[in-house]
């Protein structure tokens, strides 16, 4: 293969990868471009060449599946909008290096390269998920997320799943090298083993799929989606109007024979008022809910730190009980290397002063009263996390999670948001509230079926029984140590292996 083809073919192969990805859900498409870069891999010559390969698919994939984070900076646009391109570029430029890193050590397996490959790539995924806070969005193993085989993720969890993925992918790309080597036995039987695999996947999540549970007598809870874009949010001649549209849909009668909801719940920031001086807010809100609890995304001050938090409100707008949101986003929420970008003079998206948001403490459960039970609560970006939904000792009975996904634009950013929250609920086997300004707003069951929703850019409120809890899953009782003890095994047996050569 010419050098000057290698680096075209291996973007175009992480571009279909991303069609894999909400919106476009293009699953058949996405495994296609995995085992397409898988070939292109193995035709090269050596280390340095797999490594170059590695970087044009992770560009190629992340400038594609984070194509929203140009969103962001068109909410003011006079001041940031120059950012986006750069922002796009570097953010695909610097994930790419993860995969650039897991091309290079694969070609070191030379008698298994491809092996070598799902193993350095799958530990390249989990390290992503942890490495410098962590951003796990986009994972190789989502690609299934519109297909049964999703539910494998409440067995393998997310990182399993991806290892099983490359896998998969990895004896499709040895087919097809074998019969371009006319290696015809050995392209047949990975080919053979390929298709049993795919069956395996589908037909494996298919079976685990629980039935519909009986919602009779369980709580009504009602979810508030304002839909209030992010470029009139905090504008003070539209703060009121988006207030007293979500005091509207609070007090609104219940839909159908419901009964009065038990919870409401606001997205995240929804007051636009610090906690301290909210008096007069919460005794509207509470006075509209009753006799319901309200929970509500609000920002708070304390000690001089700026908090981004969840406040469950009782009546008389005694405030029960806040969560502070620990999991921020760097340069959204707070300023990596503060002394730095303020010489710079840059000061990002953060949203309070020189360096934004405080992190909370960590996850908490927050009681939501009798029948309720208590909820893990998630602000936004946190439900990106498995390893944080997964990290608390007593399992709460649902996942609650508020958002503005204003900021991700109406594209593909809330759609992949959504996908997300709904692989928590599967892992974790426990319902979940979603409470987002834009939408989508959702109750999802704890086998990933969104029951009932509002779509995105909709100003509105939906009522809903609440699922009650469904089984312990494998995952929520081993986290990520399964997936991380197969890799280290894998990666020493390939190291072994290696050294007979």
């Amino acid at each position: 293969m010419p050098d000057w083809a290698r680096l075209p073919l291996a973007i175009a192969a992480g571009l279909l990868m991303a069609l894999g990805q909400a919106p476009w859900d293009l699953w058949l498409l996405a495994l296609a471009g995995l085992a397409g870069a898988m070939a292109l891999y193995a035709a090269q010559p050596g280390p340095r060449r797999a490594a170059l390969v590695g970087w044009g698919v992770g560009f190629g994939y992340f400038g594609l599946a984070l194509n929203w984070i140009t969103e962001p900076f068109q909410v003011d646009a006079a001041v940031t909008a120059w950012m986006a391109p750069f922002a796009l570029i570097l953010m695909a430029a610097g994930l790419a290096l993860f995969w650039t890193l897991a091309f290079w050590v694969g070609a070191q397996a030379r008698r298994a390269p491809l092996l070598g490959l799902v193993v350095a790539w799958a530990a390249a995924e989990l390290a992503r998920a942890y490495v410098l806070t962590g951003f796990p969005w986009g994972l190789v193993g989502y690609v299934w997320e519109k297909t049964p085989a999703i539910q494998w993720v409440a067995v393998l969890g997310p990182h399993g799943l991806t290892l099983a993925t490359l896998a998969l992918a990895a004896l499709a790309a040895g087919a097809v090298r074998g019969a371009a080597l006319r290696r015809w036995r050995g392209a047949a039987l990975q080919a053979a083993l390929t298709a049993g695999g795919l069956v395996a996947a589908l037909a494996g999540g298919q079976a685990m799929i629980p039935p519909l549970q009986a919602l009779e007598g369980q709580p009504v809870v009602r979810l508030i989606q304002p839909n209030a874009p992010q470029t009139q949010k905090w504008d003070r001649a539209w703060m009121q109007f988006f207030f007293e549209r979500q005091v509207e849909f609070t007090a609104a009668p219940s839909h159908g024979s419901l009964p009065r909801p038990d919870l409401i719940v606001w997205p995240e920031t929804a007051v636009p008022t610090l906690l301290h001086n909210a008096e007069e807010a919460l005794a509207v809100i509470s006075e509209a809910a009753f006799p319901a609890r309200v929970v509500l995304g609000i920002q708070r001050l304390e000690d001089e730190a700026f908090y981004n938090s969840l406040a469950l409100v009782g009546q008389g707008a005694e405030v029960l009980q806040v969560y502070d949101k620990h999991h921020l986003v760097p340069f959204g929420e707070y300023m990596p290397l503060k002394p730095l970008f303020r010489r710079l003079n840059f000061s990002g998206l953060a949203a309070r002063a020189e360096g934004g948001y405080s992190a909370g403490p960590g996850p908490q459960l927050v009681d939501l009263g009798a029948g309720l039970g208590r909820a893990l609560p998630l602000i936004c970006y946190e439900a990106v996390f498995p390893q944080d939904v997964n990290g608390y000792a007593e399992r709460p009975d649902l996942l609650l999670q508020i958002t503005n996904d204003a900021w991700f634009g109406e594209a593909s950013g809330p759609y992949q948001h959504l996908a997300q929250a709904r692989i928590r609920a599967i892992e974790q086997g426990l319902p979940l509230l979603r409470a987002a300004n834009t939408g989508v707003s959702a109750v999802i069951d704890g086998a990933g079926r969104v029951l009932v929703s509002l779509p995105l850019g909709e100003a509105g409120h939906l009522d809903a029984l609440l699922p009650p809890p469904l089984r312990v899953t494998p995952y929520s009782r081993t986290g990520d140590l399964p997936a991380l003890a197969l890799l280290l095994l894998l990666g020493a047996a390939l190291a072994v292996w290696g050294r007979r050569v």
